[in-house]
């Protein structure tokens, strides 16, 4: 990433896709937290992701939190599936961004419970992931380790992952 700033309206334009995806009893679980890059809070954000993260992420305009609320709004009954829902909002934002021009990047790489702590996330709630948004930079700028993985990766045969009938 470059390290330029993405605007409110670009992204908004993001988090609107994402307000759109499908989830059970239209319950839409879903939140974000983010920071842009020439905000106070950037620095806490990027505090939250492991060493190799915070080396690239470091150029992102955006750092966003995904969390999940747990609970249908309706009963406060638990629902099962508020990750999987917030995942597809996720999938919108990514889409979203990418058909913008911008790269948006998911990680796991980063310290769940103090983002919770830190970002005052109340219980109930389910930390999912983080994920960086920025202009795409040139991959000269990033260290030397890094340039190799920055291709397409492979993706399982069907028959990893589609099975008839049963578990196979």
């Amino acid at each position: 990433m470059t390290g330029d700033e993405i605007s409110d309206n670009d992204l908004f334009t993001i988090f609107e896709s994402a307000r759109w995806a499908p989830s059970s009893y239209n319950n839409q679980p879903w939140r974000f937290i983010y920071a842009k890059r020439d905000s106070k809070e950037f620095n806490k954000f990027l505090s939250l992701l492991i060493e190799f993260n915070q080396k690239w992420a470091s150029k992102a305009a955006c750092l966003v939190v995904i969390i999940s609320k747990n609970t249908f709004d309706k009963n406060q009954k638990p629902s099962k599936t508020h990750s999987f829902d917030t995942g597809a909002a996720w999938e919108n934002m990514a889409l979203q961004g990418t058909s913008m021009g911008f790269v948006i990047h998911g990680m796991e790489g980063f310290d769940y419970e103090m983002a919770k702590k830190e970002l005052k996330i109340p219980e109930g709630y389910t930390v999912e992931a983080m994920a960086a948004i920025g202009v795409r930079g040139q991959i000269e700028s990033l260290p030397e380790e890094m340039r190799e993985r920055e291709k397409p990766s492979d993706r399982k045969s069907f028959s990893e992952i589609i099975m008839m009938g049963e578990f196979k």
